[in-house]
């Protein structure tokens, strides 16, 4: 069994982008418009960008040509993310990647004349135009890292260049993997990467499940070579960059852009390794009692506690699942979020050629798209949510800033969706006070929303440190070295817990994470403020007002001082701390439940 073709699939669950243009000629006159609108850009500020007066009208042009540039990029990365397939798709992508680096080479002059300005005349600018001020803040920052004008003109022209290892990457693993189907009991079963993803990781009969990850496997390592070649190029590319810019590691090179310092990053890795890595040893040695399991293998982490209580979910549930979740967040946020379904936000199917994973983004001014591929699984309508939560945000900071200061930092950026997860668990616990209901509900929580940004990302961040202290020392690596790593990595999470043999090494493989800077690690620091927002808001629903406020920032402040505006000081070890112990009693809940459900069973 093969998955369908795009031309296939029904209409009614795929995302609407017309509301961007509705035709290919509608988009070619609205590419032509943002060419004139660079050019009379250029024209009318090269050079003279002298006093406020010409400051300020060119910041207001700005906008009006990112807007226009944002919903012309969002049209075409969205018609080939449901296709990397399709020849069509890719070549008007890859047309708009070229033009669009010709564009921003033109206006590389911009930064180059801003970051010219002083300090001093940086912060008059900030304080008399308070709604740019993220836009100053972030010269100032960057004022020791600026090259030559002609230099930056020339790297902003090899823009596609530097986005071809992501994108040769994304392009293998949805269009040129192909999976052997297996075969159990004598029934064959296929088998892809979101087959395996969304599916087979989590079913609950142990030699599918196995024989799933021996498929899945099997196909990664037949490509290992190439995508550590691959890798070698986008790591070697940071690199290049950190040391133009002035900094002797890439990993302070790409935290500076995250406004956060380094001991930060590190203790945050270091901590949840060695502090919350024995609570999931604690959980999975339950797992491993209760599902009469000899040894466990990485194969086995992300199976249900109780199996035989374990509900599908058909998607036209869904809305009352997320309603229901959201009803605490006040009408205004929870009528923003609904008109996700009417409105065509999300794109549900799974068809052949689509980007595997989930994802949200907005363009200004527009309403979100979230891609995702429905399966009927728990766990989708935990990716649904996390994914609206993304879009509330969008939506609130565009409602209140300019496009030029909407995006906060990616150290908070997944606080959002994260926090939407915990609301749709504690719906679920609202919902019924029957022991085994509420041992689903925790352990839904525990291992879609902390496994996936307390353990997938983390041991991703884990990983990727270690290949970024490698060319830091000016070594290089190939496929063994990955693997080897992120084996290790694994082992000092899970201890003697489980088994984690050279197929588990093979997943560094499966995560684009990797392409986006230091992006793997701000998940356990999103989730961790949502944790404490969340245990706030249990204690005194009004705290939900600073919750609303904090999703309105955007850029406003620097991420460590918004968090702080939400009354989290993610400066100081407490939060993390508090989060790992609420962890932590969340598994002693689930293990005394399992007692109480036992004991019911023999009365």
């Amino acid at each position: 069994m093969s998955l369908p073709k795009r031309n296939t699939v029904p209409v009614e669950l795929t995302w609407d982008t017309s509301t961007l243009f509705k035709s290919e000629q509608e988009f070619n006159i609205h590419l032509a418009n943002l060419v004139q609108l660079v050019d009379d850009f250029t024209s009318k500020f090269q050079g003279k960008l002298e006093n406020f007066e010409t400051i300020k009208k060119s910041l207001s042009a700005l906008a009006e040509l990112t807007k226009e540039k944002d919903w012309l990029e969002h049209y075409v990365f969205l018609n080939q993310a449901v296709d990397m397939s399709s020849p069509k798709a890719n070549s008007q992508l890859h047309k708009f990647e070229n033009i669009s680096a010709q564009l921003e080479s033109k206006l590389s002059f911009f930064d180059s004349e801003m970051l010219n300005l002083s300090a001093a005349e940086l912060n008059s600018l900030a304080a008399n135009l308070p709604e740019y001020n993220a836009v100053f803040r972030h010269y100032l920052n960057n004022q020791k890292q600026r090259l030559a004008p002609n230099i930056e003109k020339v790297l902003s022209a090899l823009t596609p260049t530097f986005h071809a290892p992501e994108n040769i990457y994304t392009q293998m693993r949805s269009s040129d993997m192909h999976f052997d189907s297996f075969t159990i009991d004598g029934k064959d079963y296929p088998m892809s990467f979101v087959l395996y993803e969304n599916y087979y990781q989590y079913h609950a009969n142990i030699k599918i499940r196995r024989a799933a990850f021996a498929s899945f496997s099997k196909t990664l390592k037949q490509y290992k070579n190439t995508l550590a070649a691959i890798y070698y190029t986008e790591v070697y590319k940071q690199k290049t960059f950190a040391t133009l810019r002035g900094y002797s590691s890439v990993i302070d090179y790409l935290l500076a852009e995250q406004e956060i310092p380094r001991a930060i990053y590190e203790h945050q890795i270091d901590t949840i390794i060695e502090k919350f890595g024995p609570v999931m040893q604690k959980y999975v040695q339950l797992i491993k009692e209760e599902r009469g399991i000899d040894e466990l293998t990485f194969a086995d982490l992300q199976i249900d506690l109780d199996p035989d209580y374990s509900p599908t979910i058909a998607l036209k549930d869904a809305p009352q699942y997320i309603s229901d979740a959201i009803e605490i967040m006040g009408k205004d946020y929870h009528d923003m979020i609904m008109r996700a379904f009417p409105e065509r936000w999300v794109d549900f199917p799974q068809n052949d050629g689509k980007e595997t994973g989930g994802f949200e983004t907005t363009p200004y001014g527009n309403h979100p798209f979230i891609l995702m591929s429905w399966t009927n699984q728990f766990a989708d309508l935990y990716t649904l949510i996390h994914e609206l939560g993304h879009a509330g945000q969008a939506l609130s900071t565009a409602a209140n800033n300019s496009i030029l200061v909407c995006d906060p930092s990616t150290y908070i950026v997944e606080s959002p969706s994260t926090f939407n997860e915990l609301l749709l668990t504690h719906s679920l616990l609202q919902k019924s006070d029957d022991p085994r209901m509420q041992r689903f509900a925790y352990t839904k929580m525990l291992t879609n929303t902390y496994y996936h940004n307390f353990v997938t990302h983390l041991l991703e961040a884990a990983y990727q440190r270690e290949v970024y202290r490698l060319i830091d020392n000016g070594e290089s690596f190939d496929a063994d070295r990955l693997c080897a790593i992120k084996k290790e990595v694994l082992q000092k999470f899970w201890g003697d817990t489980v088994k984690i043999d050279d197929a588990a090494s093979l997943t560094w493989m499966r995560q684009s994470h990797y392409y986006m800077g230091l992006y793997s690690y701000t998940y356990s620091a999103g989730l961790t403020i949502a944790t404490q927002m969340y245990l706030k808001i249990k204690e005194n629903p009004a705290v939900i007002s600073d919750w609303l406020n904090y999703l309105k920032l955007g850029d406003q402040k620097t991420p460590l001082e918004a968090a702080k505006s939400a009354g989290v000081d993610m400066a100081s070890n407490e939060p993390l701390e508090k989060t790992i112990a609420f962890i932590d009693n969340t598994v002693e809940k689930i293990i005394n439940l399992t007692t109480t459900i036992k004991n019911s069973h023999l009365n």
